[in-house]
């Protein structure tokens, strides 16, 4: 075809509103960028597919190192975001028939009203190994205050290694419940020691007075390797325990996930949002060996109506493997509440020694989650909202090295902090680590789109020129 207009070059100005009508109908466009002439071949067909791909690329969002993409199922802000590709399996009536668990592999289950599922996991004898189960009710199920559940990690004997439960609460309102469990390696440790079978067991705490329906689950593994060098045997014995003044400032708007597998980063700073009764955002905070984070849940004031909702707004911090580390809740009476966490230690390998879950949930470094509910009795004083959110994010020190792992844990990088550069009120390590996120990923985006067109225009030109006005088409 382009040919064939070439040919009558000399008559162009004549002809060349006919010439460019024939190219047109033949598919060839002829464009000047910069005085140049080059030739693009429209394949009929596939122009939708390349504008979808353009688009796409054109309007890709930078995430920051760590983010995922938000779940497509929780678009409506209700919905559990469940881990992008997790694997789906059914839990097991007895042991016999449990399906193993990889470290590092995210799993996709369900738990019935009655009765406990099992699930199993083969351990050496040198690693710690953890687990975590997310349970999802549906949203507006009818559950009591002692309802949630129950999980343990125990050995091929049924000897408990470890248990935790957790309920609903006064609010009683239907959320995603995080329960954890462990197999710790431990100097004169007398159980739970040796190599072999292991088996984690979850089942509802009151299933008398548990809605009938399934609840979905989320399994996740994680394995920590020893250290090189014997560690210290007890919890650090003092730390700061007050609590620093709040971080202010300008709000930032952070949209926040709907799951741990798409919770949005955040770092030390003042973060806005807007959230329903009824639904629960997921936000990440990288923190380093040595470091403190406190936070704090904010709920602005309802625009109308009165009453009082008990434990309206809850937050909830959770360690890297997703184990509960404190948690606070305030009624709602339609002003400004706030929930504030509990000072935890710094991050700390010696903190799992400790009792209480405020210090040996610190044990590792790695992404720290911050989970906030809203309840859905809000809705009937002071109606749907949304209602105006500020979380405040404070993280004290530099961060230190690590304790020297004896190997690599599962999965890789689980317990580390990217680039060792969390922002703290030391510094804006942070701040510049975000830019250059952005930056990197601004400049990626642009170079994506043009590579593709230039890989577009190069198969165009190899395929030739497109037939002569009244040819088939293609």
């Amino acid at each position: 075809m382009g040919r064939w207009c070439m040919a009558r070059r000399r008559a162009r100005a004549r002809r060349a509103w006919g010439c460019r009508a024939r190219a047109w109908r033949a598919g060839v466009r002829r464009v000047r960028p910069s005085g140049r002439r080059v030739r693009v071949v429209v394949r009929p067909g596939l122009v939708a597919v390349r504008l979808a791909v353009v688009t796409a690329v054109a309007g890709a969002t930078v995430l920051l190192p760590g983010a995922t993409a938000p779940a497509a199922d929780a678009a409506d802000g209700y919905a559990y975001a469940f881990a992008d590709g997790a694997r789906r399996i059914e839990g097991a009536t007895g042991t016999a028939d449990a399906v193993a668990l990889e470290p590092g592999t995210t799993y996709r289950s369900s738990l019935p009203r009655s009765g406990t599922v099992h699930f199993r996991l083969e351990l050496d004898a040198a690693s710690n190994a953890y687990a975590s189960v997310t349970a999802v009710p549906a949203a507006g199920a009818a559950i009591t205050a002692a309802d949630g559940i129950r999980m343990s990690v125990r050995d091929a004997d049924g000897s408990s290694c470890s248990s935790d439960s957790v309920s609903f609460g006064a609010a009683r309102s239907p959320r995603p419940l995080t329960a954890w469990g462990m197999r710790e390696i431990s100097p004169g440790g007398l159980r739970c020691q040796e190599p072999g079978t292991y088996y984690v067991t979850v089942e509802r705490i009151r299933p008398q007075d548990s809605p009938p329906d399934p609840w979905g689950l989320e399994l996740a593994t994680a394995t920590e390797p020893g250290l090189e060098r014997t560690g210290a045997t007890s919890a650090p014995g003092t730390w700061d325990s007050s609590s620093p003044e709040p971080v202010t400032g300008e709000p930032e708007r952070r949209r926040g996930g709907s799951g741990f597998a798409d919770a949005t980063a955040v770092a030390q700073g003042v973060w806005r949002d807007d959230v329903r009764p009824g639904q629960t955002l997921f936000y990440k905070v990288p923190v380093d060996w040595g470091q403190q984070l406190y936070a704090t849940a904010e709920l602005g004031s309802a625009g109308g109506g009165s009453g009082y909702a008990p434990g309206a707004l809850s937050l909830t911090l959770h360690n890297p493997v997703r184990g509960e580390v404190d948690d606070a809740a305030t009624g709602y009476a339609g002003r400004r509440a706030t929930a504030d966490l509990s000072p935890v230690p710094p991050v700390a390998h010696a903190n799992r020694h400790a009792a209480a879950d405020q210090v040996s949930g610190m044990r590792f470094a790695g992404e720290y989650y911050l989970v906030v509910h809203l309840a859905e009795g809000v809705a009937e004083d002071f109606g749907e909202g949304p209602f105006g959110l500020t979380l405040r994010v404070r993280i004290k020190g530099g961060g230190q090295g690590g304790p020297g792992y004896d190997g690599e844990p599962v999965p890789r990088g689980v317990f580390e902090v990217a680039g060792r550069a969390a922002a703290s009120e030391d510094g804006a390590a942070g701040d510049d680590l975000a830019m250059k996120a952005v930056a990197v990923g601004g400049i990626g985006t642009g170079s994506a789109l043009l590579v593709g067109l230039g890989v577009w225009t190069v198969v165009a030109r190899r395929r030739g020129p497109g037939p002569r006005p009244g040819g088939p088409g293609l």
